[in-house]
């Protein structure tokens, strides 16, 4: 089994480094600087105690904090996407299926007024061991090598994905179960997400969305909804949210990095927030639609160089950062609900109605799929595609475990 996933892993990394080409940023993080927490309180127009501890600012629109990257100085604010005609033509996507979730500062019934975009306050935990850069952003790729050939294995980083590849993809969607996982350490973390990216292994670009469990971002284990870009393989440029200038937000019902409720758990009911993130044709950006009908907002094509056209590959799945990642003993940080996938039965982490836009004039399923985990032993994966109408993808773990030691 382990001889057949190192072939498919060879496999993929040939295919990946034949459809990608070496990418730049656009700008050095050295001009992306962290939001200033000075200037969002200086425009800001309300406030909102959330009853987990968190404090929403209501800021004003064309105030926020993106338009401080120097590639969007002149940037004219998009306030709604361009008709999409692969969302209107997806006639299995579309329905009246209920927004189930929401987040924990709107349970009072108070609100951000039109004209302003709400902002969580006191995104960054000084007290942590990692530095600010490192809490904004993801740990760059640095892959190991085993008889030397070169792993997929990020150091420091665990995978468990859905991945297709070989195509122009312009838009991604899934339906992704909501989870509490466990977080060992505080620079630990656990996401789950939607994932389009192009470029160089090294040095992609990527843009991606879902919830994550980070406290060294957040301050806390609470199960919280991000927004994630880079243009350099995470080296110098992005962040988590409106940590540092990028992202640019249009709507006034959802908190980047609040808290997300109801979350599900094993043997319960299920609960999912809805992702699509898709391109722009008119003007090149990347919008982010959560629940089927929020436009949260979008990342500006002028931060990127091959996203500017496209992606090229599609990822949807789980991730765990810890500096235990690959070593004895492993870190017991989940992911998903720390149970490894049991199929059909939905007790572990995983997506639904997956969704790509190509060139075609509807969302699909892909046509072609595979699934990848770094540490099968530790996060595993199971993609159900037969005897169902719409295949499904299982993923996760406990991290450390009896095989996983």
């Amino acid at each position: 089994m382990w001889c057949f996933e190192v072939q498919v892993l060879g496999i993929l990394s040939f295919i990946i480094s034949l459809l990608t080409l070496s990418s730049t940023a656009s700008y050095s993080s050295t001009l992306q600087p962290k939001a200033d927490t000075k200037t969002i309180n200086s425009h800001m127009i309300k406030t909102i105690q959330s009853e987990d501890g968190d404090i929403i600012d209501c800021i004003d629109l064309y105030k926020q904090p993106a338009f401080d990257h120097p590639a969007l100085r002149n940037h004219t604010i998009q306030m709604a996407p361009s008709y999409n005609k692969a969302a209107e033509k997806n006639n299995d996507d579309i329905n009246n299926r209920e927004i189930r979730i929401s987040q924990v500062w709107k349970r009072s019934g108070m609100s951000c007024p039109k004209g302003t975009i709400p902002v969580r306050r006191g995104t960054i935990n000084s007290k942590l061991t990692t530095t600010a850069a490192n809490i904004i952003r993801k740990t760059p790729p640095h892959h190991s090598h085993n008889n030397n050939n070169l792993s997929l294995l990020q150091t420091n980083h665990s995978k468990a994905i859905l991945l297709t590849v070989g195509y122009r993809y312009l838009g991604a969607k899934g339906d992704i179960k909501v989870c509490y996982p466990q977080v060992e350490k505080d620079d630990d973390y656990s996401t789950s997400q939607v994932t389009l990216s192009n470029g160089d292994y090294n040095d992609y670009e990527s843009v991606e969305s879902g919830w994550a469990v980070n406290p060294r971002l957040y301050g806390d284990r609470q199960t919280r909804f991000f927004v994630y870009w880079t243009s350099d393989g995470s080296k110098t440029s992005g962040c988590f949210d409106l940590t540092c200038p990028g992202f640019v937000q249009t709507s006034n019902e959802i908190a980047l990095g609040a808290a997300i409720y109801p979350t599900s758990f094993p043997h319960d009911l299920s609960y999912e927030i809805t992702i699509y993130i898709f391109k722009d044709a008119e003007t090149s950006n990347w919008w982010v639609e959560y629940g089927n009908r929020i436009k949260i907002g979008y990342w500006p094509g002028e931060l990127f160089k091959e996203l500017r056209s496209n992606a090229d590959s599609v990822e949807w799945g789980g991730e765990v950062y810890s500096d235990r990642v690959g070593h004895t003993p492993h870190s017991s940080t989940a992911m998903g609900n720390g149970r490894f996938p049991e199929g059909m039965y939905g007790n572990s982490g995983y997506i639904k109605r997956i969704r790509i836009h190509d060139n075609s004039l509807y969302l699909k399923f892909p046509e072609w799929v595979e699934t990848y985990t770094d540490e099968y032993n530790c996060y595993d994966v199971d993609y159900v595609g037969d005897y169902i109408a719409d295949p499904e993808f299982y993923y996760g773990g406990p991290g450390r475990n009896p095989i996983c030691p």
